[in-house]
This record gives structure tokens, C-alpha cells and sequence, in this order.
């Protein structure tokens, strides 16, 4: 029996040499001299690749669904899972990070469960909707966030009469790779309906509720107490960065307010804006992201590969891929990353490229990089 990394013996060798690479794989013992070179790379070689999902083909398909799948037990949501292409088949966006698109239906609700795995709503189109959390109804608006932290019973109900679609995105992957899922249906359908609605607008503490570029994260367990993030108040606070900053890209990270770290202790939400004309210079950083166009339109080189993109797509950056955005009109871009689990452990770099050129879309790196950061 041979492993697809770990190479029997040359026709040839000693015989007690072959004997005992034979040995040591009939009873799953690995050596470790013929495989240091894959265990241990010179940089991270996630198998995602970099990928886009157009909003007009998200947007046909989900309709068809609305029309097609009801909303019961069992299947649960009305979800269409971003698939990468370089992870076999798996329903997600990259190796930590799941993204989708789910949509409901007029007067629908989505039951009401909860799960060990974090999950976050940034909201495309549509009114009416709610999403329960833990007894707090949090109303739904385009461009809002929505956090429904690990182990928190939520449902999404309609009082609308038409549909609503909006990004969900999970830390499953990561969650399952530590073999650490748990699920668990709501004794009813739906939780009850329970005023005043948004209590954690009003009960949250009073501290920042953004922070421009990334945070500082360390290990806990705590998620923000604030579980809803308006459109307005990012849009406002974009719009003083890029005003007060005057650089092509203007980015802010949602934060908890209590402690200014991660909104959820394993995934970090952002929105950036880039400004008429901006194109940013490449950068790498370790940790998987998906970013969702939320309106305007542009272009991005992820690896050397162009993707052009306008509102309501979504596009994935893997692990220490080389990545540069640039927007002719401008555009705001929602992100969810994996980067507070890597900040919090002390493992996440960040290497800009000082100067580019993009040729027919493909990137060649400069000669002179900066010193890389940790």
C-alpha cells in the first residue's frame, strides 16, 4: 500500500530499507524525511482558488428556488453555498469561510435553530424581514450587518410582500476542521415575536463601533454585544475616512464596542470603498477572504487573474494570494475574513508589493518588496 505523498522505496534499494517503508505503511505510520517538503511549505498553499460568482446567474437561480423549495424542518434555509472550485466539491468559498446567498419568500419564515458555528447576514435587496436572535428581533435593511454569533437561537421571518436576498457567511469549515460542530432545532418554528425590537441597538455600550484598517484580536469567546450594524452609520463613517485619508481604498473593520476586537471571535467583517478612479497597489495577507460587491463596479487581480465586477457579486482571495482592487466609478465592497483567529495566535502577516503592473490582467511582481510585517 503507498500514500500519494510518501514514495516507496526505488526499485533497487536495500531490501530491509523497502521492507520497512512497506512496514511502516501497513500499520499508518508516515516518515516523516520523505514528506517535510509538503507538511512544511515556504508559504501558505491553501487549495481554494481565487473565484467569482455572478449576481446575475446568484440572482436567476435564487428566484427559481423561491419559486421551486419551500422553507420547512430539515432543509432548513433557502441557501445556494459558494463553491470553490479547488476544493473538490465542498460547499465552500475557501478552506475556513463558508459564503451563500439565501433568500425568503413574502410572509416566510425561516426556522428557528442554532449551532456552534458563527454566522453573519450583510443584507443585498428586499424589506419587511427580521431576523430573531436570541429573543432580540433585529430588522433587515440593504447594507446592514446582521451577526447571529455561535450557540445564539435565530430565525429570519417576512412580513413583507416581496422577497429579500442577503449574504451569509459562516466560519463552518473552520468550525468542522477542529471537529467541533453542534446543531440544534428551536423547540417551536420560530421564536416569539418580542418588542421593543433591536434591544441591542439601545443596550450596547457606548464605544466604537468601527475601527479604520484591522484590529487587534486576542483569544476569547466573546462576540459583540451590538448585533446589528447599520447601513447609514457605515456609509457615514466611509465617507469621513475616505475624505480625511484621500487614498484610492478606504477600509474600516466592524468591531465589538465593548473590547474593540473581532465582532465574533473567528470571523471579521469589513466594508471598503474605493474611490472614483482608486486602484489599490497588491498586497498579500494570510487568511481566507470573500468579499461581496455592494454597489459600483471595478476590478480585481487575485494570483495574476482579472475579475471584473459590478453589484451583488461575490469573489473569493485565498490565503496569501497577491490581490489589487480598482474601481472607475467607485465602489463599496463588503469583506468576511478569518484573520481574528490568525491575529489572536500570532500567526498573521500582511506583505504589501511596493510597485505593479498590470498587463492583460496578469500581475508581475516588483524586483523591491518592503520588509514583511507581522
Amino acid at each position: 500500500m503507498t500514500l500519494d505523498n510518501t514514495p516507496s522505496a526505488p526499485t533497487g534499494e536495500d531490501p530491509e530499507l523497502v521492507s520497512l517503508y512497506e512496514d511502516l505503511l501497513d500499520v499508518d505510520l508516515y516518515p516523516l524525511w520523505t514528506i517535510t517538503r509538503d507538511l512544511l511549505t515556504p508559504s501558505p498553499r491553501p487549495r481554494s482558488v481565487p473565484w467569482l460568482w455572478s449576481a446575475q446567474v446568484l440572482a436567476e437561480l435564487a428566484e427559481r428556488a423561491l419559486r421551486l423549495i419551500p422553507v420547512e424542518r430539515g432543509g432548513e434555509r433557502r441557501v445556494l453555498s459558494l463553491g470553490n472550485p479547488g476544493l473538490g466539491g465542498l460547499p465552500y468559498a475557501a478552506g475556513t469561510l463558508w459564503g451563500a446567498i439565501q433568500c425568503l419568500g413574502p410572509g416566510e419564515t425561516a426556522p428557528a435553530h442554532r449551532h456552534s458555528p458563527g454566522a453573519i447576514r450583510f443584507i443585498l435587496s428586499g424589506d419587511g424581514v427580521a431576523t430573531t436572535v436570541d429573543g432580540d428581533v433585529c430588522d433587515m435593511h440593504p447594507g446592514d450587518l446582521i451577526l447571529t454569533p455561535s450557540w445564539n437561537w435565530h430565525d429570519h421571518s417576512s412580513a413583507s410582500d416581496g422577497p429579500m436576498l442577503w449574504f451569509d457567511g459562516l466560519d463552518l469549515p473552520m468550525i468542522e476542521a477542529l471537529d467541533a460542530v453542534f446543531f440544534e432545532p428551536y423547540p417551536d418554528f420560530r421564536q416569539p415575536d418580542t418588542e421593543p425590537h433591536n434591544r441591542s441597538e439601545a443596550t450596547a455600550g457606548p464605544g466604537p463601533r468601527y475601527v479604520p484598517g484591522s484590529v487587534r484580536d486576542v483569544l476569547t469567546d466573546a462576540h459583540s454585544p451590538l448585533l446589528v450594524y447599520r447601513w447609514p452609520d457605515t456609509d457615514k463613517e466611509l465617507s469621513r475616512l475616505a475624505a480625511e485619508s484621500g487614498e484610492a481604498m478606504v477600509s474600516l473593520e466592524y468591531v465589538n464596542p465593548d473590547t474593540g476586537a473581532s465582532v465574533l471571535p473567528t470571523l471579521s467583517c469589513g466594508m471598503h470603498r474605493l474611490t472614483p478612479g482608486g486602484r489599490t497597489l497588491p498586497v498579500r495577507r494570510t487568511g481566507n477572504s470573500v468579499f461581496v460587491v455592494y454597489q459600483g463596479s471595478g476590478t480585481s487581480v487575485i494570483d495574476g487573474r482579472r475579475f471584473d465586477w459590478s453589484a451583488g457579486d461575490m469573489f473569493v482571495v485565498p490565503s496569501w494570494a497577491a490581490a489589487e482592487h480598482a474601481s472607475g466609478e467607485g465602489a463599496d465592497l463588503f469583506s468576511i475574513g478569518d484573520s481574528p483567529v490568525l491575529r489572536a495566535l500570532g500567526i498573521y502577516r500582511e506583505l504589501p508589493l511596493d510597485t505593479a503592473q498590470q498587463v492583460t490582467g496578469v500581475f508581475v511582481p516588483a524586483q523591491l518588496q518592503r520588509t514583511e510585517t507581522r
